[in-house]
C-alpha cells in the first residue's frame, strides 16, 4: 500500500468513526421527550423531597483552654523545641487529653441528665414531625416513680392526642386510654404524669419518647465532633454538630462546654479541699509541739534565772558575725590581688582581667589603661612589624604600666595582710568570750532553737493555708468561650442546589440507562453498518420509513429520493449492459418489504422513460397488486401460476398493460398453487423471463423469501442483479448468516443489499431529507436538529428582517 492509499484509509476510518458517534448521539436524541419527561418527574420529586425532608443544620462553637502550666517559661521552651524537632509538644498533648475528656461518655451523661435529653417531644404533622425542646412543649413528662432496671434498658414511646378539653394516650401496650392532665399514668417504665406548661395548648399529636440515659448519651456522642485547631498548634478546640433541631443542637453544645467547665472547677475544688484538710491537720499537731516548746523555755529560764545574759551573748554573736564577714571580704581581696600579681608578673603582653571586684580604683584604672595599650598594639601589628617605632614606643609604655600595676598590687597586698591579721585577732577574742558563757546559756540556746524551728514551721503552714484559701476564692477560668454555639441559617442537608442538580442528572441517567439496555439487548439490524460488519456484499441504498406505500408523480420526498439513488446505483451495478436487465428482489423472511421495493423500483424506473415489467413471482404470498392498490385486477386477469400450469397460452395473455395510474406492465402471481416449487422447476418460468428480456428494458421479479422456501434459488440463474432486501428494526442480526452464505457461495447472482424501513430520525443511516425547488421533505424522516432549527427560524426570522 502506497502513502496515498494509507492516508486515504486513515481518512475513511476517521470519517467512519465520526459517523458512528453521530449515529449513536442521534439514536439517543430521538427519544428527547423521554429525557424531558424524566427530568420533569425527577425535578418534581426533588421539590417534594425538599419540601418535606427533615432539614439538618450545622452548629459550631469554639473555646480556648486555659492551662495553668502554659505560661511557664520552661514549658514554652519545650514546646518550641518540640515544634522544631517534630515531636508532639506538651501543649498539643494537653489539648488532646482535654478533647478526650470532652468526648467522654461520663460528661455526655451529665449533659443528658441535666437537660433531660433522654425525653424527646415531637409534634406530628401530615407528613413529617418537628422536634421540640422540653420547655417548648405544651405538655411535660414528670416521672413519679420509676423502675430503675427498665429505665436503663427500655425505650417507651407514646402519643398524646387532644380532643377538645380531653386527652388520650396511645401506645403499643395499652392501646388508647383517656386521662386528665396531672393524673398518674401507669407505664412499663413506672408511673408518670403529664403536666401543662406555658400558655399554648396542644395542637396536633404529641409523640413523647423516653430513652435510657446511656443510649441517649451514646447517640449524641456520635453526632458531635470535637477537634483541635487545624491551622497551627494552639489551645483552641472546635465543636461541630449536625441536627434536625437547631435549638437542641445549640443547647447540647453549650451545655457540654458548661459541664466541662464545671467538671474542671469541681476537680480543682477537690484538690483545694484536700490541701486545706492536710494543712489543718498538720497545724493541729504543730501547735501542740509549739506549746510544749514554749513551756520548756519558760521552765528553763525560771530554773536558771536567765534575763540579760542572752542579750549579752547575742551582742557578742553579732560582733563575731560582723568580724567574720569582714575577714572573709579582706581574704577575698587578698586572693584576687595575688592572682592579678601573678598575671602581671608574667608580662606576656596579653590582656589582663578587669572588674574582678578589687576595691582599689587606681589598680582598676591602671589595668584598663594597660588593656587599651595591648589592644592598640594588636591593631598596629596588623599593618606594621614589631620593629616599627610606634610599636616599640607602645611596648615601652606597656612595660612601664605593667611595673606600676605590680607595684600597686604589692602595696595593696601588704595593706590587706595587715587587715587580715587584725581581724583574725578579733575573731580569737570573740571566740574566747563566747567560750566563757555558762553552760546554762548553751542549754537555753538548744531549747530556744527547737522553739524557733517549730514556730517557723507553724507560721509557714499558716501562710500556705491562707494562700490555698485565696487561690480557691480567686480560681482562674478553666476556659474562655471564643464563640458560643451558633447554628447556620441555611441547612447543610438537604442542599437545594445539590438535590436539584442531582435530580437533573438522575433525570438524564434514568432514560439513558433504559435506552442503553434497550439498545444493548436489541438484536435487530438498524443500518448499513450492521450489514457491513457481517459480510462484504455491496449495499445499493437505504430506504427510509414512510407512511406512503408507493412513490407519487413528481415526488420529492425522502422515499422518492432514496429510490432515485437506488436506480442510479443499479445502473452502476449493471455496468454498460445495453439490452434488457432482469432484477430479482428477495429477502430473508416475509414482511421485509421486497414487494414494497419491487413496486416502487418499477415506478421509479418507469418515470425515467424505461419499459418496465413487474413480475410477482412469490406465488405463495402474493402482495404486488395489494401494494399498487390494484387488488381488483386479480379477479379479471390470470397470473403466472396459470401460465406455468398451461404454458401453451401466449405470455401476452397474463400481462396487465400499464394499469392506471402506473406506466409499467405487471404480471401478478395468480392463484396460490399447492405445488409452487414444482411449477417453478418445470422450465416454463424461463420463457416468461425470455419474453421480458425481448420486450422490456427492465424486468423486476418479486420473489419468495430465501430462508423459508427454495423458490427463489430455483430460478436465481435468470437474474442479472439480485436485490436482497433487509428490513431495519425487523430482521434479526443472527439471520444475516443466510444472506452471507448466499453471497459467499454465489447462489444469488450479482447480489446487492437494500436496507428498507431505516428510521433516519433515530440516527440510523445517512438520511435523504432534502429536495429541490418546491420539493417535499418527509416530516417523518426529519431529525430533531432540523425540526428545532425550523421552529427557531419561524419564531425569530421576522425579527431579523
Amino acid at each position: 500500500m502506497n502513502k496515498y492509499d494509507n492516508t486515504y484509509s486513515k481518512a475513511k476510518e476517521l470519517e467512519q468513526q465520526d459517523v458512528n458517534i453521530k449515529q449513536i448521539v442521534e439514536q439517543y436524541v430521538y427519544y428527547w421527550k423521554w429525557f424531558v419527561l424524566s427530568i420533569f418527574i425527577c425535578l418534581i420529586g426533588a421539590l417534594v423531597y425538599l419540601r418535606y425532608a427533615q432539614k439538618v443544620y450545622s452548629v459550631s462553637a469554639k473555646i480556648l483552654l486555659q492551662d495553668e502550666k502554659q505560661a511557664s517559661g520552661d514549658l514554652a521552651g519545650l514546646s518550641e523545641l518540640a515544634n522544631l524537632t517534630g515531636v508532639g509538644s506538651p501543649s498539643a498533648a494537653f489539648v488532646t487529653d482535654q478533647i478526650e475528656v470532652l468526648k467522654s461518655r461520663r460528661l455526655m451523661r451529665k449533659v443528658v441528665n441535666y437537660n433531660r435529653l433522654n425525653v424527646s417531644y415531637h409534634i406530628k404533622g401530615n407528613i413529617k414531625s418537628s422536634e421540640l425542646l422540653e420547655h417548648q412543649s405544651p405538655i411535660k413528662l414528670v416521672m413519679l416513680e420509676s423502675n430503675a432496671a427498665k429505665l436503663d434498658s427500655m425505650t417507651y414511646t407514646f402519643t398524646v392526642v387532644r380532643e377538645g378539653d380531653n386527652y388520650k394516650i396511645k401506645d403499643e401496650l395499652h392501646g388508647i386510654r383517656a386521662f386528665k392532665l396531672g393524673n398518674q399514668v401507669k407505664s412499663p417504665i413506672g408511673q408518670f404524669t403529664l403536666v401543662p406548661q406555658g400558655q399554648s395548648k396542644l395542637e396536633g399529636d404529641l409523640q413523647i419518647t423516653f430513652q435510657p440515659i446511656n443510649q441517649s448519651a451514646e447517640r449524641l456522642r456520635s453526632l458531635i465532633e470535637i477537634g483541635p485547631n487545624k491551622e497551627k498548634p494552639s489551645f483552641l478546640v472546635n465543636f461541630s454538630m449536625r441536627h434536625t433541631s437547631k435549638d437542641k443542637a445549640v443547647l447540647i453544645v453549650n451545655s457540654l462546654i458548661d459541664q466541662y467547665n464545671k467538671d474542671m472547677i469541681d476537680d480543682k475544688a477537690m484538690v483545694t479541699k484536700a490541701t486545706s484538710s492536710f494543712i489543718n491537720s498538720r497545724l493541729e499537731l504543730i501547735s501542740k509541739d509549739l506549746s510544749s516548746a514554749d513551756s520548756r523555755v519558760a521552765e528553763f529560764k525560771d530554773q536558771n534565772n536567765l534575763v540579760d545574759m542572752a542579750a549579752e551573748a547575742q551582742m557578742y554573736m553579732q560582733s563575731a558575725t560582723v568580724n567574720d564577714q569582714k575577714l572573709v571580704d579582706f581574704e577575698t581581696q587578698l586572693r584576687l590581688a595575688e592572682m592579678l600579681g601573678s598575671e602581671a608578673g608574667e608580662n606576656k603582653k596579653s590582656l589582663m582581667p578587669t572588674n574582678l571586684g578589687l576595691n582599689d580604683p587606681s589598680i582598676e584604672a591602671n589595668i584598663k589603661g594597660y588593656n587599651d595599650l595591648i589592644i592598640e598594639r594588636s591593631e598596629l601589628l596588623k599593618s606594621a612589624t614589631t620593629d616599627h617605632p610606634v610599636v616599640r614606643n607602645l611596648d615601652q609604655n606597656i612595660e612601664d604600666l605593667n611595673r606600676n600595676i605590680q607595684l600597686s598590687l604589692n602595696n595593696y597586698k601588704q595593706v590587706l595582710r595587715g587587715n587580715v591579721n587584725s581581724l583574725r585577732g578579733q575573731k580569737n577574742k570573740f571566740e574566747s568570750k563566747l567560750n566563757q558563757l555558762p553552760n546554762q546559756e548553751r542549754g537555753f540556746k538548744d531549747i530556744s532553737r527547737q522553739q524557733q524551728i517549730v514556730e517557723t514551721l507553724y507560721l509557714f503552714l499558716l501562710q500556705k493555708r491562707e494562700e490555698t484559701e485565696i487561690k480557691a476564692a480567686a480560681t482562674p477560668a478553666n476556659l474562655k468561650i471564643v464563640d458560643s454555639a451558633y447554628a447556620d441559617i441555611v441547612p447543610v442537608s438537604p442542599r437545594k442546589v445539590t438535590v436539584l442538580f442531582g435530580a437533573i442528572i438522575a433525570g438524564l441517567l434514568l432514560p439513558f440507562g433504559i435506552l442503553y439496555l434497550m439498545f444493548l439487548l436489541d438484536n435487530k439490524i438498524h443500518s448499513r453498518r450492521d450489514i457491513e460488519e457481517k459480510f462484504n456484499a455491496p449495499i445499493l441504498g437505504e430506504v427510509p420509513s414512510s407512511d406512503d406505500p408507493i412513490v407519487k408523480d413528481n415526488d420529492r420526498s425522502s422515499l422518492a429520493e432514496a429510490f432515485r439513488i437506488l436506480r442510479t446505483n443499479i445502473a452502476f451495478m449493471l455496468g454498460a449492459k445495453k439490452d434488457s436487465s432482469v432484477i430479482f428482489v428477495t429477502s430473508t423472511t416475509s414482511g421485509e418489504g421486497k414487494s414494497f421495493v419491487s413496486t416502487n423500483l418499477s415506478r421509479i424506473l418507469a418515470m425515467s422513460g424505461k419499459k418496465v415489467l413487474l413480475i410477482g413471482a412469490d406465488i405463495r404470498s402474493p402482495k404486488v397488486l395489494d401494494y399498487l392498490g390494484l387488488s381488483h385486477l386479480q379477479h379479471t386477469n390470470i397470473g403466472i401460476t396459470q401460465y406455468l400450469i398451461n404454458p401453451e397460452m401466449p405470455v401476452e395473455n397474463i400481462i396487465i398493460k400499464k394499469p392506471a395510474p402506473y406506466d409499467f406492465d405487471i404480471i401478478y402471481s395468480g392463484y396460490i398453487a399447492p405445488n409452487p416449487a414444482e411449477l417453478l422447476m418445470n422450465g416454463h418460468f424461463n420463457e416468461v423471463i425470455d419474453f421480458g428480456r425481448a420486450n422490456y428494458d427492465f424486468v423486476i421479479v418479486d420473489t419468495a423469501p430465501v430462508s423459508l422456501v427454495t423458490d427463489t434459488l430455483l430460478i436465481a440463474e435468470n437474474a442479472d442483479l439480485t436485490i436482497y432486501v433487509a428490513r431495519a428494526n425487523y430482521l434479526d442480526k443472527r439471520l444475516l448468516n443466510v444472506p452471507k452464505e448466499l453471497y459467499e457461495d454465489g447462489k444469488l447472482k450479482n447480489m446487492a443489499v437494500v436496507i428498507n424501513d431505516v428510521d433516519f430520525a433515530r440516527g440510523y443511516g445517512y438520511g435523504y431529507g432534502y429536495g429541490y425547488g418546491y420539493g417535499y421533505v418527509d416530516s417523518g424522516s426529519v431529525s430533531l436538529r432540523s425540526k428545532l432549527k425550523k421552529q427557531f427560524r419561524s419564531l425569530f426570522g421576522k425579527k431579523k428582517k
